[in-house]
């Protein structure tokens, strides 16, 4: 019989909520089966552990759920991969020139403050100084 976990194992394994693995679910990354009363209990099957994996690692890489899915999913098919891996490159592309751009942002606002600590420590000393009453 193949390996199945619960939402417990999963969330424990994953150090994630129940109620973020219920949202990937909703947002159509995981597909339990349902079992018990009433179908209640969700049992996971090794495919969606690993898409809840791979989902997990988009995100650290940045991408929406919608990115991550929309790669998932490709990889579901059974089609060549040739194409799934220049989809794969593209997003990858993008996201990359996102961070760049929000990278030179930071280094901006970074320079911004350096510039601004200086004129305050400049006016901080010519304060000091002057209330020693000594010339800066």
């Amino acid at each position: 019989m193949a390996t199945t976990y619960t939402i417990s194992d999963l969330a424990r394994e994953f150090d994630l909520t129940t109620r973020a693995i219920r949202f990937y679910e909703d947002m159509g990354l995981l597909q339990p089966e349902r079992s018990g009363p009433g179908g209640r209990n969700r049992v996971y099957s090794p495919r969606d552990r690993t898409r809840l994996k791979l989902t997990l690692r988009a995100k650290r890489l940045g991408l929406s759920l919608t990115e991550a899915k929309d790669l998932i999913d490709m990889y579901d098919s059974p089609r060549d991969t040739g194409p799934q891996l220049q989809k794969f490159l593209v997003v990858l592309a993008d996201h990359k020139r996102q961070l760049d751009a929000q990278m030179a942002e930071i280094q901006a606002n970074l320079d911004e403050v350096k510039v601004h600590e200086k004129e305050a420590r400049a006016l901080l000393a010519k304060t000091t100084a002057k209330a020693k009453g000594v010339k800066p």
